[in-house]
Formats: C-alpha cells, sequence, structure tokens
C-alpha cells in the first residue's frame, strides 16, 4: 500500500511541476492554486509512505517518478525535444525506479 500511495505523490509531483509552467511565476490565479494543491498533496503522500519506506528510496522514486512525468507531459504539452537520446535517459530513469522498488528491503 505505501508504494501505492508513493506512486499517487510522485504522480502529484509530476501535476505540480506542469502546474509551475502554466501558473507564469504565479502570476495567473487558478493555475497557482492548482499548483499549490498538488504540491501539498504530493508532500502529505510521500510524507505518509515514509511511514513504512526507506526516506532514501522513497525521494528518489518520487522525484523519479515526477521528473519522468514531467519530461514526458514536457514533450507533449509544451512540444519539447523529442530527440531519441533524450528518450533513451528518460528510459534510465524508470530503470532506476523499478530497480529501487524491485531491491528495496521494506
Amino acid at each position: 500500500m505505501y508504494w501505492l500511495i508513493l506512486f499517487i505523490a510522485g504522480l502529484f509531483e509530476t501535476a505540480w511541476a506542469i502546474g509551475l509552467k502554466y501558473s507564469n511565476g504565479f502570476t495567473k490565479l487558478w493555475p497557482s492554486v492548482f499548483t499549490v494543491v498538488a504540491i501539498i498533496i504530493s508532500m502529505g503522500l510521500l510524507s505518509y509512505s515514509l511511514k513504512s519506506l526507506p526516506v532514501g528510496t522513497a525521494y528518489a522514486v518520487w522525484t523519479g517518478i515526477g521528473t519522468v512525468g514531467t519530461a514526458i507531459l514536457g514533450i507533449f504539452l509544451f512540444g519539447e525535444s523529442k530527440e531519441l537520446v533524450r528518450i533513451f535517459f528518460i528510459f534510465l530513469i524508470v530503470v532506476g525506479i523499478i530497480g529501487l522498488k524491485v531491491f528495496s528491503v521494506e
């Protein structure tokens, strides 16, 4: 259950990172509100998952999910680079996340 909560926290990290872009430096009200709410939810879920998961592993997985999600959404929403080498390195982050999950001792 704690891994699922951590995964959801990572999705909310992606949401707030994208929200930062749409908030335009917190100058747009509703994107700013969305961003702040997503930050609170993401941090709250991360904090809850730390009841069971090791902090180093959980933090690395949380940031990894946020990084991968933000990079992928950046490609689709903002026309960021789709170069093969970039996709390869995003894939390596995913491999790292999976490795941390598989070899994590709870």
